[in-house]
C-alpha cells in the first residue's frame, strides 16, 4: 500500500457513459471527487445508495490477471462491484484498515480478468481516497 500516501487526483463518473474518464488500475491510489448522490446513475442499484446529502460515483477497474483483489477506502462508504454483464460481484471478506493508517474500510473480491465498475455510495464527503490492490 505504499502508493496510498501519493494518490492521483481523478473525478468519479456520474454515469456509465462517463467511465472512460474515471479509470482505476490495481496498485494505484486515487483521490476521488464524488458527485452528490441524486446526480449519480448507478448501473446496478447499490445495496446502500445513500441519501440526497451523501456522495458517490463510479470508477472503471481493469483487471489483467485472475486473483483476489482488495478495495480500500478512507471512509466507511458503501462499495459494490459490477461485472461486465451488469451483475454484482460478491465479496468474500470485509475489514478495517491497518492501525495508524487512514484506511477505514477494505473489501475483498475474487476477480477474473476483465473490466469492472466500482460503485461507491453513501459517502459523507465529496472527496475520498480509493485503492485497489491484488492480494495473495
Amino acid at each position: 500500500m505504499a502508493d496510498w500516501a501519493t494518490p492521483e487526483a481523478i473525478k468519479a463518473a456520474a454515469t456509465a457513459d462517463d467511465l472512460e474518464m474515471a479509470n482505476l488500475l490495481p496498485g494505484q491510489a486515487v483521490k476521488v471527487r464524488f458527485a452528490q448522490t441524486p446526480a449519480v446513475t448507478y448501473p446496478l442499484r447499490p445495496a446502500k445508495p445513500g441519501g440526497s446529502v451523501s456522495y458517490g460515483g463510479l470508477l472503471r477497474l481493469t483487471v489483467a490477471a485472475k486473483g483476489s483483489y482488495r478495495v480500500a477506502l478512507d471512509a466507511p462508504a458503501w462499495i459494490d462491484l459490477v461485472g461486465e454483464s451488469n451483475a454484482a460481484v460478491d465479496s468474500f471478506a470485509h475489514g478495517h484498515g491497518p492501525a495508524c493508517t487512514t484506511v477505514r474500510k477494505m473489501v475483498d473480491f475474487a476477480l477474473e480478468p476483465g473490466v469492472y465498475t466500482l460503485e461507491i455510495s453513501a459517502n459523507a464527503s465529496p472527496d475520498g481516497e480509493v485503492m485497489v490492490m491484488r492480494i495473495p
